[in-house]
């Protein structure tokens, strides 16, 4: 077992540890408490009192840890999630010259942070100097009472107290790898909670009901209505939408025109559902699109993004995410785009 520990703390296992490289630090521990209780049986006094402040101390410390561990996890998440748009809309950034505010973001939420990961590196500076307290007391009381029993005559051999004493120098590394143990799978606990809570979040609606399923010529028109059509992102938040009602036409060719968060693609977001509506809905063909099963609704509307991407994959994946062309209609669409795009070249488009 190899624990290699980073500039931020992080420790790395490399290796799965044994069922003894586990309890090692315990197993040195006892034996020990064991080793000065034989050569100076008086220390068994000491031994109830100096367990309960080791617990008190422990336990204190685990709660600490535990929450500062939980908010350190909290404010690095947008950390990354700011880095990552900045790095996607650099071009953007960096034409309406915006650098400094997305730099100075950053040190905000870097600072934010930092404002969780000191208290947690305090915290282990505090427990250090209790648990090296706690071994200094051992050690004060091995030696103490050897000399004591030493010179009364019933002392234990030289030997004897020299084993005790190289024993209960050890133990202060012992007593914090038991904490920091222990404390470890806590904090770790925090990652498995952020992980249990995404899996907790509502699901989207069925993509199939099969007592609502469209017609399979459906839509055949291309009619799309929004009857009093409100909607936000999530619940607690404001409406993004509100009391739109349109109606397009079939064959028509609408254009939306708009300032940025005017609510363009939350239209485009509507249309797929990718946001439920909150009051009205979104009839296409006369048909609610809220009463029929999302990949129903999907795979009978196209969409060309604004940005080409490419998933992971084969071109035929990507052509055809659901599998449901064969191969020559995939080769005759690619052949229709190429030829296109050879004349657009070709005319100087």
């Amino acid at each position: 077992m190899l624990f290699v520990n980073s500039a931020r703390g992080a420790t790395f296992l490399i290796g799965p540890p044994s069922a003894l490289q586990k309890h090692l630090p315990a197993i040195t521990a006892a034996f020990t408490l064991a080793v000065i209780s034989t050569s100076t049986p008086a220390f068994i006094a000491l031994i109830i009192p100096l367990a309960a402040l080791y617990i008190f101390i422990q336990r204190y410390y685990l709660r600490t840890s535990r929450e500062l561990k939980r908010l350190d996890s909290v404010s690095r998440s947008p950390i990354y999630a700011h880095f990552q748009e900045s790095i996607n809309g650099i071009s953007t950034i960096r034409a309406y010259r915006q650098q400094k505010r997305f730099i100075l973001e950053n040190e905000w939420r870097v600072d934010a942070n930092q404002r969780a990961y000191f208290p947690s590196v305090s915290s282990n500076r505090w427990l250090a100097v209790r648990l090296e307290f706690i071994g200094s007391i051992i050690i004060l009381a091995s030696a103490g009472f050897a000399i004591i029993a030493t010179a009364t005559g019933k002392g234990p051999s030289a030997g004897m107290v020299g084993l005790a004493m190289s024993y209960a120098l050890q133990i202060t590394q012992s007593l914090n790898w038991i904490v920091r143990q222990t404390v470890e799978v806590e904090t770790n606990i925090v990652s498995v909670e952020r992980v249990l809570e995404y899996a907790a979040l509502p699901s989207e609606a069925p993509e199939i009901i099969s007592k609502k399923r469209p017609p399979i010529s459906w839509p055949s028109q291309g009619a799309v209505s929004f009857n009093n059509f409100s909607a936000r992102y999530r619940p607690g938040l404001d409406l993004v939408l509100k009391n739109i009602n349109l109606s397009f036409k079939p064959h028509e060719k609408i254009g939306v025109v708009g300032r940025t968060g005017a609510g363009k693609s939350s239209l485009t977001l509507a249309l797929f559902r990718i946001i439920e509506p909150a009051e009205g809905y979104i009839s296409i063909d006369s048909l609610n699109t809220s009463t029929i099963g999302l990949k129903d609704l999907r795979s009978r509307l196209a969409i060309i993004p604004q940005d080409a991407a490419l998933f992971e994959g084969t071109v035929r994946d990507n052509l055809d995410p659901g599998h449901v062309r064969d191969d020559t209609e995939l080769w005759s669409a690619l052949g229709t785009s190429l030829t296109r795009f050879g004349e657009a070249h070709a005319y100087g488009c």
